[in-house]
């Protein structure tokens, strides 16, 4: 399974038997507990108001009238105590409370039980395989019944009571012999004192009419709907539909996703074969969006990378050729020198193109590790005022006619100049700004520095021609030199900047080159006075 669709569908197909199983295992509980539900409707008045009705008889009217209303149910009905029924203590109280309990005993059979006295613990219970036309019939006896007993004006009246006290789940109405939607033969047999059931219009439930004796009443019961349990087809049918439409999604959102990544698949078999201007597109946030971003910005670092190696190899070479032929120069002319003075000449020469190499090399290495990676800094707190005094006092005399000096330097508001930052890399950095400006200046080198809040901002003027606006960032590019003649004459190999540009980047900071009081090109330096972890932490 390669494929990222069959992956995940594989596990989507996975999740969805678990959940048909699971939806089937429901789907019985649910139907299960709509039967309970539909029937404890049905039977809780009618039984609520036979258990009513037995509260204040004998035990003798009590077995009469049991023996009586179930000839007209159709089932055996008992009156018991609590602990004949043995009931748990959980449906014991639900009993106590007044509600009816409709629990299936036998896989056929349904017990119904219903409370006659709580003083006595009398129970009233029949066994229901189904609620039939017989309910229906000895619900509406029961409670023609009771209306009798009152003038037919309030009975009306005493039904709505009857239905809200003993809590009949489904509608009991009296309707006039007009009102009532009947047609001939069913009001004969209401006249005859016969029990009309009728469908409801749809065809989905029952109605059931009966006469009351002496009045003009008709008493509706029900509609009676019956319960349908939800068929297993459908869940199966809902089961197919939902895998198909997962599929469908699944499907349509991975084919973009393998799209894209095939797409980042071909930008890196082009760039293992050299071409590394290749590109892939980056929109989005997401997770390839971001992979393609990341992507790009290595194709762009292995890219300067190689063009930084090209060029070096190259300037490498190109500064090789001059100390090299002096060298082999002065080599030859040692060997012709006619006077030891003159020999001693050549060879001073010779140390001094040596060291020049050396320098070129020391250079060479400190910038490939620069541009290499993240190098290893170890930051710690750096005096500020006691490093610029410490590398003033090494290059100042180096060139006795450049006076090299500190300048105005402002301490943090707490009178403290540390700042923190990797000591050797920023005595490189400083050593080499200052040096660039003994280099091109007439007479005049100034070092200041500033603490501002959590900012360091470290600057070195120089009294010479400066540099033109236009080329303020040429400066910074290895091995390049405005003036190459005379920075050759000068010393230096084009490289000093660049790695002054690089120990500041991985301090978190910016170089800039702009135009100095002293008329000459200053080059500040620009970082955090602390590391943004240990500011975060602190």
């Amino acid at each position: 399974m390669n494929s990222i669709f069959l992956r995940i569908y594989g596990g989507m197909l996975g999740v969805l038997v678990l959940v048909a199983l699971l939806g089937a295992g429901g789907l019985h509980l649910l139907n299960q507990y709509r039967a309970d539900d539909h029937r404890e409707r049905l039977a809780s008045g009618t039984f609520r108001l036979m258990a009513h009705n037995m509260s204040s008889m004998t035990p003798i009217e009590r077995r009469q009238a049991a023996n009586l209303w179930g000839r007209l149910l159709g089932i055996p009905l008992r009156v018991r105590t609590l602990d004949d029924v043995s009931l748990e203590s959980r449906l014991e109280a639900r009993l106590l409370r007044g509600q009816v309990l409709v629990e299936q005993i036998r896989p056929q059979s349904t017990t119904v039980f219903s409370l006659v006295s709580a003083q006595d613990r009398l129970v009233l219970t029949g066994e229901v395989e189904q609620l039939s036309e017989q309910l229906a019939r000895a619900t509406i006896y029961l409670l023609i019944d009771e209306l009798i007993r009152y003038p037919e004006a309030e009975q009306p009246r005493r039904l709505a009571e009857l239905k809200q006290a003993r809590g009949f789940g489904f509608d009991l109405e009296l309707l006039t012999r007009d009102s009532a939607n009947l047609d001939d033969d069913q009001r004969r047999r209401l006249d005859e004192g016969d029990t009309v059931m009728a469908l409801a219009r749809g065809g989905d439930a029952v109605r059931v009419f009966a006469a009351i004796a002496g009045t003009g009443w008709i008493m509706q019961l029900g509609p009676l709907y019956q319960m349908n349990p939800y068929p297993p087809q459908l869940l199966i049918l809902i089961g197919l539909l939902g895998l198909s439409l997962i599929g469908l999604t699944v499907y349509l959102l991975v084919r973009q996703l393998e799209q894209r990544l095939s797409v980042l698949e071909g930008a890196a078999t082009r760039i293992a074969a050299g071409n590394l201007e290749t590109r892939v597109p980056d929109v989005g946030t997401d997770s390839v969006g971001r992979l393609a971003a990341a992507f790009n910005g290595m194709a762009r670092h292995l890219q300067r990378l190689l063009a930084v190696q090209r060029e070096m190899v190259s300037a490498v070479a190109h500064e090789l050729r001059t100390p090299v032929a002096r060298l082999r120069f002065g080599l030859e002319m040692s060997a012709e020198a006619q006077t030891d003075e003159a020999r001693r000449k050549y060879l001073e020469g010779m140390d001094g193109d040596i060291d020049d190499l050396d320098a070129l090399v020391d250079e060479m290495l400190v910038y490939s590790r620069l541009e290499r990676g993240s190098p290893t800094l170890h930051f710690q707190q750096v005096d500020l005022g006691a490093l610029v005094d410490q590398v003033i006092g090494e290059l100042a005399p180096l060139r006795a006619d450049v006076n090299v000096s500190r300048g105005e330097c402002t301490a943090a508001a707490d009178g403290s100049c540390w700042a923190e930052a990797e000591p050797q890399y920023l005595r490189r950095a400083l050593s080499n700004l200052i040096t660039n400006a003994m280099r091109h200046a007439e007479s005049r080198v100034q070092v200041s520095f500033a603490i501002d809040g959590q900012t360091v901002r470290l600057e070195v003027d120089d009294d010479g021609p400066g540099v033109p606006e236009a080329d303020s960032e040429k400066v910074f590019t290895p091995f390049l030199r405005l003036d190459d003649s005379r920075t050759r004459a000068s010393g230096g190999h084009g490289l000093g900047l660049s790695i002054v540009r690089r120990i500041i980047y991985w301090h978190g900071g910016r170089s800039q080159l702009g135009h100095s009081d002293l008329g000459g090109a200053r080059f500040s330096l620009v970082w955090p006075r602390r590391r943004a972890d240990r500011a975060a932490a602190g």
